[in-house]
């Protein structure tokens, strides 16, 4: 296929793929009912049958790619299941269950942890208010968690104390980057010695405050910043197994910074999910640890 072949690298960086285990779940019954973001607007239609093509883009992608894609089985009234990363958070076999901000995806936090059980992760149930992975990021071993729409910032304590990792708290102002992960891709887990210049992060700075922004400038000095356009087209919410960068096609301006770095970049139309607040990353929920 075509757009899974490398490009040379033009920083003569070998980026080097690892291998991936993503929770999918199929769109069957996805529309837009409900408003609880920028994105969602009820009186436009949406085309089921349009969001179920584009999904399976994305799941043969994944397949195509060597990567293991387990499958949630979707509930009807629950058109958000689509979006797997606001499921939990999951490191080492243990996952950590969501607790939804609003009543319409409450229900979701109980189905996806029965998963979890079911499939032989330790299941921690939340005492806080979070959407998974839509607002952790695992960097190495520090967990950057967003806040200021969604997940509390008690539940930064409570996901470290889960972990016992260091968790790194990012501030989120802009309202249509309600998520952590629409406003910040992990490319390369790797951080510490040489991580930055491995370009581990790539990052929105306009969606953040201030003190987020110096946070992110001092611990990710080499991390990709990407430009406004780029970022209002979900740019960011992409998902990259080290080598390969899973992206919107509109955002032509992140294909060439990712390009310059040594990634691959394959353009990839999630559109109709959009309208539900959802790109590439949202419909990927990784699953670390726990033996299939």
């Amino acid at each position: 296929m075509s757009t899974h072949e490398s490009v040379a690298p033009a920083t003569g960086t070998e980026r080097i793929q690892q291998h991936r285990r993503y929770l999918m779940c199929r769109p069957e019954h996805f529309t837009v009912s409900y408003s609880i973001n920028p994105w969602m607007e009820p009186s436009r239609p949406t085309d089921t049958a349009r969001a179920l093509q584009q999904w399976q883009t994305l799941y043969d992608t994944y397949l195509a790619l060597g990567h293991d894609v387990d499958l949630i089985d979707p509930i009807d009234g629950l058109p958000d299941m689509v979006y797997t990363a606001n499921g939990g958070f999951l490191i080492d076999g243990v996952a950590y269950g969501a607790k939804f901000r609003f009543a319409e995806r409450v229900p979701e936090g109980p189905a996806f942890m029965e998963w979890f059980a079911a499939n032989g992760f330790d299941v921690v149930e939340p005492a806080e208010v979070n959407e998974g992975e839509g607002d952790f990021l695992l960097v190495g071993q520090t967990i950057l968690a967003g806040t200021g729409f969604r997940s509390t910032g008690d539940s930064h304590r409570e996901v470290g104390e889960v972990f016992g990792r260091e968790v790194v708290s990012l501030t989120l102002t802009d309202p249509r980057f309600y998520h952590l992960d629409t406003a910040i891709a992990v490319l390369d887990p790797v951080e510490g010695p040489g991580g930055a210049e491995r370009a581990n992060i790539a990052y929105l700075p306009n969606a953040f405050d201030e003190r987020s922004q110096a946070i992110l400038r001092e611990r990710y000095p080499d991390a990709i910043q990407v430009s406004d356009a780029d970022g209002a087209v979900f740019g960011l919410n992409s998902a990259s197994d080290g080598r390969n960068a899973i992206i919107s096609p509109r955002a032509t301006g992140f294909e060439a910074q990712l390009r310059e770095r040594g990634y691959t970049p394959i353009m990839l139309d999630l559109s109709e999910l959009l309208l539900g607040g959802g790109g590439i990353k949202c419909c990927t929920l990784e699953l670390r640890g726990a033996v299939r």
